[in-house]
């Protein structure tokens, strides 16, 4: 577990508007690659695609992508190439080929070129870079006063312009649309009729807009913890609150009943509690940190970071420090002069406004309810703030999605994932009909590839063979 005590930034921009569900043509003269060995592990091939930053003026100024591969283990029952994106946003795809060769299979390794690509703005890829010291004067992200959310949206504004100066035009086109159009662009570079991806959290946007956008080039898309890209704010905030809560009741049911949980035998909700009410009044500091107080805010994010995997015995190890004040391993402190910073991709997909701190209080207090012991959730608190005065109209705004033409696309989600719930993951497939097919994990965390044999086969099966029933599939938890 991560002792993420505060989260990254999310930095918010927009400009320009690309109608949700339009179909586009695919590419049809695809940018060669040249591989080469990668520098950091020579069984893994290296590469870079160009493509234009603008696709709306395609003979205008491009970017190269960093992309990596790792050839079929069997050349002669290969299929085709593998297309993945790990999700953040922000999160490097040519790391992750790099450095997670067994990572899939040995089965979906021998039939599949394993490829993975740095999305514009991040990582290798042009990356969105932003001053350090700017980022230190972050606001807090729970809002206490109207004078909080004018603080941010005058951050924000200075953000955007810091960053845009620094990273350049490219700025303004890091949407999950602006890369679902790189995607078609890579499939045709790699010399594949059509796509098969495999997308992870953030990922699932790029994968869920490439369908709408290119449903003819579909093979297989499996979105694995689906956001729901027709969320307002309000629904944002209470499916993110509920999401949350759900997790940390399993965290309760475990401890309860596992011998090892450093809580065990406490009530561990009358304990939560106990500790939320400390940081409220200002008695809790990070542990083994007396100089640094530990509000109610920063609690509740180090519990959600506990549930994210999940990892449980060391949330239970963590809590029990802090109640304590003993010490536990602290994050680090980023001293770069710049910082790299890749979620203006978020306000770039989503437009949650707050018209004022009095519809912020009204948008709390709904969410409550479905928050129960948990509050609120850190991340959708962060990222409403930091998009906060954001430019409007956004380039891919939230739409209900409207895919038609494409083979059946498998979504998954485990029933207890505080990031991105399975409500949402029922929502897509609602969206996207009767060719969606629901693989159900019965079990907690972020992620369903991994967690056990049936989560495996059922997603390998269907990348390999596009088969999966058609009433979907229930994996027990591990």
């Amino acid at each position: 577990m991560k002792n993420r005590m505060l989260l990254a930034a999310v930095s918010s921009l927009v400009i320009s508007l690309i109608p949700g569900g339009a179909v586009e043509a695919a590419t049809t003269s695809p940018r060669a690659i040249a591989w080469a060995p990668c520098p950091e592990d020579t069984t893994a091939e290296c590469g870079t695609l160009t493509v234009p930053i603008d696709w709306d003026t395609p003979d205008g100024a491009t970017v190269d992508l960093a992309v990596a591969r790792r050839k079929a283990a069997d050349p002669d029952a290969r299929i085709g190439s593998l297309v993945v994106n790990p999700g953040g946003p922000g999160s490097s795809g040519v790391d992750f080929v790099v450095h997670n060769s067994r990572y899939f299979s040995a089965e979906l390794r021998g039939r599949f070129d394993v490829v993975g690509f740095d999305p514009r703005g991040v990582g290798r890829s042009h990356p969105v870079v932003c001053s350090a010291a700017l980022m230190g004067e972050r606001p807090h992200p729970l809002l206490k006063k109207q004078a909080d959310m004018d603080a941010w949206v005058s951050f924000n504004q200075r953000l955007r312009e810091d960053c845009r100066a620094r990273t350049g035009p490219l700025y303004d086109h890091v949407s999950s649309l602006d890369v679902a159009r790189d995607v078609e662009a890579l499939r045709a570079a790699l010399g594949d009729d059509k796509l098969t991806y495999y997308g992870v959290s953030h990922g699932t946007l790029i994968g869920q807009a490439y369908a709408e956008r290119f449903p003819g080039k579909v093979r297989a898309l499996a979105l694995d913890s689906n956001f729901d890209h027709s969320v307002n704010t309000a629904s944002y905030l209470s499916t993110t609150a509920a999401q949350t809560a759900g997790a940390f009741d399993r965290f309760v049911s475990w401890c309860e009943a596992t011998a090892s949980c450093a809580l065990h035998g406490e009530d561990v909700r009358a304990f939560w509690k106990g500790l939320l009410e400390r940081a409220d009044r200002g008695e809790l500091h990070e542990p083994g940190r007396p100089d640094v107080p530990l509000g109610a805010y920063e609690l509740v994010d180090t519990a959600f970071a506990g549930l994210y995997n999940p990892n449980w015995a060391e949330l239970a190890e963590m809590l029990a420090a802090i109640d304590a004040g003993d010490p536990y391993p602290a994050a680090r402190a980023v001293k770069d002069e710049e910082v790299k910073v890749s979620t203006p991709v978020f306000c770039q997909d989503f437009h949650l406004p707050v018209a004022d701190y009095t519809e912020y209080t009204a948008f709390l207090r709904r969410q409550s309810a479905p928050a129960r012991d948990m509050r609120y959730s850190t991340p959708a608190l962060d990222r409403i703030a930091s998009c906060l005065g954001q430019p409007t109209p956004i380039p891919n705004p939230q739409h209900r999605l409207q895919v038609d033409g494409t083979p059946p696309i498998l979504l998954a989600s485990s029933l207890n994932d505080p990031a991105t719930g399975y409500g949402w993951t029922q929502s897509t497939a609602e969206q996207i009909g009767a060719e969606a097919r629901v693989v159900t994990y019965e079990g907690s965390g972020h992620g369903v590839y991994g967690r056990n044999a049936c989560t495996i086969g059922t997603i390998d099966r269907y990348l390999i063979s596009q088969s999966v029933p058609a009433d979907g599939v229930r994996c027990p938890e591990a």
